[in-house]
């Protein structure tokens, strides 16, 4: 077992996990046992992974940007970030309104499943738009307000407050740039060791990996409403999943013509991040997981990653605003809303601003998609007709998200010159340092 690699391991863990599942519900005492005994350990894998994403940040972070030389290589790189991070945000909203208005998925929905659906979870819906309300009735500036945070301690208590920490490392990295290189030293040294326990404890967390993914994907399995719902919005979530296909072979194009990389070599060295993304709908959680493999597999330098990555997984989330836009424009339909190319326009906007504040946490795109509903006129109640089958297109659109924030890092180093040679370790080299 110990022989094959990571992303095999994972897979098998992932395929044991649903047969295990499926065969368990068939009896009456199946389901209660599955979540009382198998899906604790899912959690627990969770748990570890968002235990060590705070860490990770502030370490890999003030490490990157204090590796600079100078302010003029940290303003380079980051406008690069972000102007390829918005790029393509805006490419996946509109490729979601593209084919949600040819597919017209809400046709699909009757009127007997959407009254079904609003009854079952009315409770779930009500509580998305509460905190989503609480969100609009903020300034306009309350997002850039949000970024500084008043207490930094407090703000990395929270996985919610990725952005805080974020600016926060930033802040603290350019001020080690700044004072004498014989001062900052220290303090240098300190987070490179930080840093490099933080990764040691991604090696013994990753051991657990594929038993994680079993407990995970046997509890959704365990817990999935009636298969009657997902029949009734079959056409909804073709959509989703056609916008996320077409955008995980745009990001293997995008790849291949700007750093020469071929796509087998860049999905067989993302993988193993993709399927524990696709496992846990978290991009934060993921994190440490997709920093090792892009740069042991994918060959992109330390200080790029470091910097590129962590913001990445809280403001680049393109999978997210495709299914914002889709499931928006669904709504409208099964409501026989006709939107106007000015409210679809509308949507592309709110959807690319909304994916930059959405945490990095599974569901949290949810509270973010009644901006977007509001914003185009739509009803927010409209929020349950989606609910039922939320959770599987989470975790795809999370597994497009991490493959867009290593697109991103790839070509970034490349840029600038610090795209190499991988430098993996196999699998039995990783026990034998961990042992």
């Amino acid at each position: 077992m110990t022989k094959l690699a990571l992303h095999w391991r994972i897979l098998i863990g992932m395929a044991a996990g649903v047969a295990f599942a499926a065969a368990l519900i068939q009896v009456e005492w199946g389901k209660d046992f599955i979540v009382d005994w198998i899906k604790p350990f899912g959690t627990i894998f969770i748990n570890a992974l968002k235990l060590i994403a705070i860490p990770l940040i502030l370490g890999s972070l003030i490490k990157g940007i204090a590796d600079l030389n100078n302010i003029t290589q940290l303003s380079k790189m980051g406008l690069r970030t972000i102007a390829i991070y918005l790029g393509t945000t805006i490419v996946a909203v509109s490729l979601g309104l593209a084919i949600v208005n040819i597919v017209k998925p809400g046709s699909a929905v009757t009127e007997e499943t959407r009254t079904q659906l609003i009854s079952s979870y009315e409770k779930d819906a009500g509580a998305r738009i509460t905190a989503a309300e609480q969100q609009k009735a903020s300034g306009p500036l309350k997002a850039l307000e949000d970024l500084v945070p008043e207490n930094i301690v407090a703000a990395a208590s929270s996985n919610g407050n990725m952005l805080q920490v974020i600016v926060f490392a930033i802040f603290f990295g350019i001020g080690l740039i700044l004072i004498p290189p014989e001062k900052a030293g220290p303090v240098k040294s300190f987070f490179t060791g930080f840093n490099e326990v933080i990764l040691k404890m991604i090696d013994l967390i990753m051991l657990a990996a594929p038993f994680g993914v079993f407990a995970l994907l046997a509890a959704i399995v365990a817990e999935a409403p009636g298969t009657d719902l997902f029949i009734a919005l079959l056409w909804y979530s073709f959509s989703v999943l056609l916008g996320l296909a077409t955008l995980y072979f745009f990001y293997v194009f995008l790849v291949w013509t700007f750093t020469k990389k071929s796509p087998r070599f860049f999905l067989g060295g993302i993988a193993p991040a993709q399927l524990l993304a696709f496992s846990t709908s978290s991009s934060a959680a993921t994190l440490p997981v997709t920093m090792e493999r892009v740069t042991e597999h994918l060959g992109v330098d330390d200080e790029v990653a470091s910097f590129v990555l962590p913001i990445g997984a809280t403001v680049n989330m393109d999978g997210t605003s495709l299914y914002q836009a889709v499931a928006a424009v669904f709504i409208a339909q099964t409501f026989g809303m006709d939107l106007s190319l000015g409210a679809q326009l509308g949507i592309i906007l709110t959807a690319t601003l909304a994916s930059i504040g959405s945490a990095a946490v599974p569901g949290a795109g949810m509270v973010m998609l009644v901006i977007v509903l509001a914003q185009a006129g739509i009803p927010e109640v409209g929020l349950a007709l989606i609910f039922a089958i939320d959770r599987p297109l989470d975790m795809c659109r999370t597994t497009i998200n991490v493959t867009g924030d290593a697109t991103v890092s790839m070509i970034v180093a490349k840029s600038l010159g610090k795209l190499g040679e991988p430098q993996e370790r196999t699998w039995d080299e990783r026990i034998d340092e961990v042992i």
